[in-house]
């Protein structure tokens, strides 16, 4: 009788956590800031930034730097939502924009 009754009260807790967790709110991460997303991108490529600008890439925004290294223009994209590097590519100067 004892284990029946630990068995029902371990599956009303069960039950209950159950519903608790299915009714929770989604939250979102914060966007990151321009300049944490600054940060992020110069540690990655240290230089010097020629271009910055928030775009929507592919249905997401990003930060997009443009960084003057050693004469080349290295992009790098920065995810708005979790500050990871989405781009990191030595631009053609010849297609510069």
């Amino acid at each position: 009788m004892r284990t029946f009754s630990i068995t029902l009260l371990l599956s009303a807790l069960a039950a209950v956590a159950t519903a608790n967790a299915a009714s929770a709110p989604v939250t979102r991460p914060a966007p990151i800031s321009l300049d944490e997303a600054r940060a992020i991108a110069l540690r990655v490529a240290p230089g010097k930034i020629v271009k910055q600008e928030r775009e929507k890439e592919n249905g997401a925004l990003r930060y997009s730097f443009d960084i003057l290294q050693d004469g080349r223009i290295h992009e790098i994209g920065v995810d708005v939502s979790t500050g990871k590097i989405v781009e990191d590519k030595f631009e053609d100067p010849k297609a510069r924009d």
